[in-house]
């Protein structure tokens, strides 16, 4: 097999839905340049080019508000799943692996293995930095991709209020507003339906070689069994 198509093999996963990523992107990079323009051509204003249209604050707050509801979903999943256990789910810990775990059963210190990441068995801080990595970057994500939502939702809403004649708001003002936690929360409650209907879903039903499954033919009652 070549480099290529190893490559390829390999990374499958990040490349297909890195690739839907950016179709998708795109797709709605176009829908919502015409959507604008019809408002704008209603309201007697002229019409913006697509370039235009991508720097404008309608298209950031769109990207970012669904950008920060997912990686607070993944941030509330790895962190969670860390505690908190679900009978029969593959999605859960097996029920006496709740939990930090000993560092024999996480490899690192003086159970790290030759091919471990060197921070495993690094001393301090830097282990212990390392060991929750994933949830802090997570957690940054969430957190920027917020105040980027409310920075561009706050001028997209200015915007408006001109066009109506009306003045526009202060950052503090528009994060207290109902429109905001309206746009907010509609994403985070779909977020978090859709960890709790896997967790769930996945103790009856099965995916035959998806490792978010059991085995087709396990057990309802087994936790932490992947396919």
């Amino acid at each position: 097999m070549s480099g290529s198509k190893r490559f390829v093999r390999e990374n499958g996963l990040t490349l297909a839905f890195g690739t839907g990523f950016l179709l998708t992107l795109a797709g709605q990079s176009i829908a919502g340049h015409a959507e604008l323009n019809s408002i704008l051509t209603a309201q007697s204003l002229q019409p913006l080019s697509f370039p235009d249209y991508l720097f404008t604050s309608d298209f950031m707050v769109d990207v970012t508000e669904n950008w920060q509801s997912e990686f607070l979903q993944f941030f509330l999943y790895i962190v969670g799943t860390v505690w908190l256990l679900q009978r029969g789910s593959p999605e859960s810990k097996p029920l006496d692996k709740a939990g930090t775990e000993t560092d024999r059963e996480q490899k690192v210190g003086a159970w790290a293995t030759p091919d471990s990441p060197k921070s495993a068995s690094a001393p301090g801080l830097r282990r212990s930095f390392y060991s929750r990595s994933l949830g802090i970057v997570m957690f940054l994500i969430f957190v920027l991709s917020w105040l980027a939502q409310s920075v561009t939702g706050r001028i997209a809403f200015n915007e408006e209020q001109l066009r109506e004649l009306q003045d526009p708001v202060g950052w503090l003002t528009y994060v207290a507003s109902a429109e905001f936690w309206n746009r907010t929360l509609q994403n985070w409650q779909s977020e978090l339906l859709a960890v709790a209907s896997m967790a769930i879903l996945a103790v009856y039903l099965r995916q035959r070689g998806s490792p978010e499954s059991k085995p087709v033919g396990a057990a309802h009652t087994s936790t932490g069994v992947e396919g």
